[in-house]
């Protein structure tokens, strides 16, 4: 094990020519430098930030959703318990393709319709109501929009958020108190960046991914609470900005100081190159990502109605004609997504799904 760790901890792959661990692990007093061990403190600032989650989504979220006149909707149908079809949902399939249900039909002398129809209750009861989704996405727009602000009122005091080269400037030697909880906050990716003392660097990329989540969760709100013009708004003003921050800011200030300032100011090293290549696969990321959106960009600037998430869709009955590959019994591509009409505005909720890449932004909605 000893071995393995100081394999791991390579200082030739750490950190820059002339740089040890030792020079990190006595500073000058009053001084202090991150050391890997201070990502265990993440744990319970995350159990404390779910237990706020909680709170926030019961007494805040919750009575905002019915002020808008958003309510759990009940499942109407529930299926009947059975064991073997409970056994084959839960450990094999959701949605059984016709040998399958064949197999089942036979094996409960049941018709293969009413087998379909047992699936397709059993997962609408696990689809989550729309005030749950409302509930999620508000959390998201306050923690978003809050960590957003946040990043930008600290580093608009910073001297690296104006001139990218103080990213660089006596690296690694560069205190980290205040970056702290920044740095907690998402402590996915930036754990490299923390092991490896990039933090400022890393409260860029922070910032520049952080500008956008906020938007998306405001339209998401809107979608849910049926308001579909301020929704399509909303989410045509996130799309700008997520193309402005991930397609402009993104490679031409950040990536330009992790490639090119930083290899004049201390040079490549190991990790350094690991630590642009996920950078760059980042990159890769966002042009995916802004196809996507910029799709259904386009859908709700033309067509007048931008896509919702699909998760609580209840599944229509005539969904028994259809078969597990989605086709009716004329060969014809089906789609199922009920349409409601909408009691505030008087527009069709849309019908069009998020993509799963920009439901979790989450993801988009970090590094």
């Amino acid at each position: 094990m000893a071995a393995l760790s100081v394999w791991f901890w390579n200082e030739r792959f750490w950190l820059p020519h002339n740089v040890t661990w030792a020079d990190l692990a006595d500073p000058a007093p009053g001084v202090e430098y991150p050391k890997a061990g201070h990502l265990l403190s993440a744990l319970p600032l995350a159990v404390g930030i779910f237990a706020v989650r909680i709170l926030f989504e019961r007494f805040i979220a919750s009575p905002c959703a019915f002020l808008l006149h958003i309510h759990a909707a009940s499942v109407h149908w529930r299926a009947t318990p059975n064991p073997v079809l409970e056994k084959v949902f839960t450990s094999i399939t959701k949605c059984p393709d016709s040998r399958r249900l064949d197999g089942l039909s036979k094996q409960l002398d049941w018709d293969v319709r009413k087998i379909q129809r047992w699936f397709r209750h059993r997962r609408n009861q696990d689809k989550p109501s729309i005030l749950t989704k409302f509930c999620e996405s508000m959390w998201r727009l306050i923690f978003y929009l809050f960590m957003f602000t946040y990043g930008i009122c600290f580093l608009w005091k910073c001297p690296w958020m104006w001139d990218t080269h103080h990213c660089w400037y006596n690296y690694p030697y560069q205190d980290f108190p205040i970056m702290f909880i920044h740095h907690l906050a998402t402590v996915s990716l930036i754990s490299f960046s923390y092991a490896n003392n990039m933090l400022r660097v890393g409260s860029l990329v922070m910032c520049v991914h952080d500008a956008s989540d906020f938007l998306l969760e405001a339209a998401k709100l809107t979608n849910y609470a049926k308001y579909q013009r301020l929704c399509d708004f909303l989410f045509v003003l996130f799309a700008v900005v997520f193309f402005i921050t991930r397609l402009v800011l993104y490679p031409l200030w950040i990536l330009n100081t992790t490639l090119f300032e930083s290899w004049e100011m201390i040079g490549p090293y190991p990790s350094w190159w690991l630590f642009n290549s996920l950078l760059l696969v980042l990159q890769v990321l966002h042009v995916i990502w802004s196809y996507l959106i910029a799709g259904i960009a386009y859908k709700a600037l033309v067509r007048g109605k931008v896509s919702k998430d699909d998760r609580s869709d209840v599944e229509s009955s005539s969904e028994e004609e259809v078969d597990t590959n989605g086709t009716n019994n004329k060969g014809v591509k089906m789609v199922f997504s009920p349409k409601v009409e909408n009691g505030t505005n008087g527009h069709a909720v849309a019908t069009i799904t998020w993509p799963q890449q920009i439901r979790s932004s989450s993801s988009s909605s970090s590094w």
